[in-house]
């Protein structure tokens, strides 16, 4: 710990970044968030979960402050995403709670140059840090690890009814843009019954244009004997949710067009189509609307966005 300088107690990582990077918004993930812009992201070190499955684990499970040598000041964040001709700025690769005082003083930064924040987390935090976090956030993707608190409790060592109440505040109770990420872990969190409830609950509990992604897991840190995630377990996984009603349902860390694209809900217009990162808007005008049917996307979109266009042939649209 050391002064920060109004005063207050914060961590040692305060101004301190593994590095700077520009990612497309489609990796954090986000997919109805200015699709097919760039973002400058950026992390620290530590978590305050336990996750046996992390795929970040050298970095989140770290404790040596050699991998945070970057030192970058929330000012400095602001301008290098300027300089990068990047609109937001991501707090990803570990999770933001830990330097909540640095991610903050990060989006004042960049608010005040009219720059997008977004968190990528677990949404593992205590109520109060809560609303004063996400006050801040523009957009957020929420990692729901799983939907069984035993899952929680052995593999993470949390206790998934704060990460719902993080769920719930974000929709209900802020201005915040949400998109939920799932890893899939083979014989973990992957039977139909916990899809199905995970889905029913998003739909219930947050509403059906929530997007959901469905990742694949491979073997990472602890959980070095579990097999990866198979495409046609996504692809089934991804019918479940659909077929509870959830509107936006993606898989990740696969290559699949049909399972990254965005679809129109109302006429099923191929609004989107996704090909890794490579994006081009098919069917959505530069206000988030079918061209179809004109019925307008949940979503942030402007003029701006599907920048990152590829060349798709006509017969594959």
């Amino acid at each position: 710990m050391r002064m920060h300088q109004r005063g207050s107690l914060v961590l040692t990582c305060h101004g301190h970044t593994t590095g700077l990077h520009i990612d497309p918004m489609e990796k954090k993930p986000l997919y109805h968030f200015f699709p097919g812009t760039d973002i400058l992201s950026l992390g620290t070190i530590g978590c305050n979960l336990t996750c046996r499955f992390c795929q970040n684990w050298n970095i989140s499970r770290s404790r040596d402050p050699r991998h945070t040598c970057v030192e970058v000041s929330p000012t400095h964040v602001a301008l290098a995403a300027r300089t990068a001709e990047c609109d937001a700025v991501a707090l990803t690769y570990n999770e933001p709670v830990v330097y909540l005082e640095y991610a903050l003083d990060i989006a004042r930064a960049c608010h005040e140059r009219g720059i997008r924040t977004v968190a990528v987390t677990a949404g593992y935090i205590a109520a109060d840090a809560r609303e004063e976090f996400f006050a801040h956030m523009d957009a957020a993707n929420v990692d729901l690890k799983a939907f069984s608190p035993e899952f929680y409790r052995r593999l993470c060592s949390a206790d998934i009814a704060v990460v719902k109440d993080t769920l719930r505040h974000i929709r209900l109770h802020s201005d915040t843009w949400l998109e939920i990420t799932t890893l899939l872990i083979p014989g973990e969190n992957d039977s139909d019954e916990e899809i199905t409830a995970l889905a029913r609950w998003v739909r219930d509990e947050l509403g059906p244009d929530v997007p959901l992604h469905l990742s694949a897991f491979h073997p990472a840190w602890r959980m070095l004997d579990h097999q990866r995630t198979s495409v046609q377990s996504l692809r089934n996984a991804r019918d479940l949710a659909m077929l509870e009603g959830l509107r936006f349902v993606y898989i990740g860390n696969v290559r699949d067009k049909v399972g990254t694209s965005t679809h129109c809900p109302h006429c099923g217009t191929l609004l989107i189509a996704r090909d890794g990162y490579h994006i081009d808007r098919v069917g959505m005008d530069t206000h988030g609307c079918c061209t179809e049917c004109g019925a307008g996307m949940a979503g942030r979109f402007d003029s701006n966005s599907v920048r990152r266009e590829c060349a798709i042939p006509a017969e594959e649209r």
